[in-house]
């Protein structure tokens, strides 16, 4: 029998890429679709081959089953059930609380203190003295930690918590924390720590790039931290000689609870063992007076909970809105949303690093700008350091701030977590940090940015085809 090899490839391909224009579409953004179709189209076996590791965002049943019952439980549960948003919230921001509230499950609670700090070593400085003043559990869940000297810090404070006999539990991304697990991981062990790796690339999951990119920490059920910096050197991170500026929230008041419930459904969802509440939802002491929501979003969730959330924030905007994110490569509602805020005659600002640690994605998000420009967005380029932050203010009374960036990375791929504040004390203090970004930032000009070199803006159109999987 005679194979005729001259058939085999040209048949290969072409079924290759008829499968592709029937299969890549389905539960998918566009965006992702046309960066998938593109490179199975042009080349099908190499394209089917990335696509077989890294184009299905789908986990295994038994993971979104556990979300699901997790899900339900916390809204199920006494020591997190909330009052209506009606009672919580003014008028304006009742869209988006409910929206909050049906996608991510937690409700707005009241009697909450925020304290923002925009300092890198002064919010491990606060960290490590609240570690050292728990008594019962301490629990961190960030993206990364390294054996650096800032982690190595936060280490011995963990471990002098375990010495006083506290319950310590540690969870890091299993990829990016790959140092961390190594060098630190078998000392806090030794000592009683509980360390889980989390989306170890290779166990149990559909996808290798699907990150947990959260920074949580919560102690004693009382005290909890959340927003974009994680347990590392600011400087040179990675041999990359930036230094990162950060923006952390310390909370306290019933909102914890709900960074608890967060940290305990992801050791739920990584280890298999049911969530255990007990002791670990103490009741709150009223703290202060902030009203609060957290939101959990990442592909174990049916829905892209972060991107909906924010885009609601903007088309509810009456005044001004300020978006800062390192990475800006977003989908279309959230461009569309900004375009229209500025149509309306709002104050629309986009403050992102002038300093750049990933070149491709700087290329993907500078394909934005122009567009931005002609909407008349400000678009602000921050001088002195990496600014790492990620936050989005809407006028003078709502604000959100966590570990999400403005990317379909963030909005699809990665385990993300943000509270949004109802607020005017968090976002008057949220404007005099944005203020003196702007002080310190090149506001880019639209016609200096329109006479930029034509192989410049062909690379950064190529770099936007591929924007869904960066």
């Amino acid at each position: 029998m005679t194979v005729h090899w001259a058939w085999i490839v040209p048949l290969a391909n072409w079924s290759i890429r008829l499968w592709a224009i029937w299969a890549v579409p389905r539960r998918r953004s566009p965006n992702a679709a046309r960066a998938w179709l593109l490179l199975i189209l042009v080349q099908p076996l190499v394209g089917i081959a990335l696509y077989s590791v890294f184009g299905r965002a789908y986990l295994p049943s038994k993971r979104m089953a556990r979300q699901k019952r997790a899900t339900q439980l916390i809204r199920d549960s006494p020591a997190l059930v909330g009052v209506p948003d009606s009672v919580q919230v003014g008028e304006a921001q009742r869209a988006t609380a409910h929206l909050a509230r049906k996608l991510g499950a937690f409700p707005v609670v009241a009697d909450n203190r925020a304290d923002l700090i925009d300092d890198y070593a002064t919010s491990i400085d606060r960290l490590v003295a609240d570690i050292d003043a728990a008594r019962e559990s301490v629990h961190l869940l960030f993206y990364i930690i390294e054996p650096d000297a800032t982690g190595r810090r936060v280490a011995d404070a963990v471990l002098r918590a375990a010495g006083r006999g506290v319950a310590c539990r540690v969870m890091m991304d299993g990829m990016a924390s790959r140092p961390g697990l190594k060098k630190l991981a078998p000392e806090l062990r030794s000592h009683g720590v509980e360390v889980v790796s989390l989306l170890t690339p290779g166990t149990r999951h559909a996808r290798r790039d699907l990150r947990n990119h959260r920074k949580i920490a919560v102690l004693d059920g009382r005290v909890g931290y959340t927003g974009s910096q994680n347990l590392v050197n600011a400087f040179d991170y990675k041999g990359r000689g930036l230094t990162n500026e950060e923006l952390v929230v310390r909370l306290e008041g019933p909102v914890v609870r709900q960074l608890q419930a967060i940290f305990l459904t992801d050791r739920s969802l990584e280890t298999g063992k049911e969530i255990d509440w007990a002791g670990l939802f103490p009741e709150p002491a009223v703290a202060g007076t902030v009203r609060a929501q957290a939101l959990p979003s990442g592909p174990t969730y049916e829905a892209e909970n972060n991107e909906r959330t924010f885009v609601q924030m903007l088309y509810g905007a009456r005044e001004r809105i300020v978006v800062t994110s390192p990475y800006f490569v977003p989908d279309r509602p959230f461009v569309e949303a900004m375009q229209a805020g500025a149509a309306r005659g709002l104050e629309v600002h986009l403050v992102t690093p002038r300093q750049a640690d990933q070149w491709l994605v700087r290329l993907a998000q500078e394909s934005f700008y122009e567009e931005l420009l002609a909407a008349d967005v400000k678009i602000h380029l921050y001088r002195p350091r990496f600014l790492h932050a990620k936050h989005i203010s809407v006028d003078d009374d709502i604000a959100v701030i966590g570990s999400s960036n403005i990317d379909m990375r963030s909005f699809t791929l990665n385990e993300e977590a943000m509270v949004v504040f109802y607020d005017r004390g968090v976002v008057r203090d949220l404007k005099t940090i944005q203020e003196r970004y702007f002080r310190d930032s090149d506001l880019l000009d639209r016609d200096v940015w329109r006479r930029r070199k034509p192989l410049e803006q062909t690379a950064q159109q190529l770099a936007r085809l591929v924007d869904s999987v960066l």
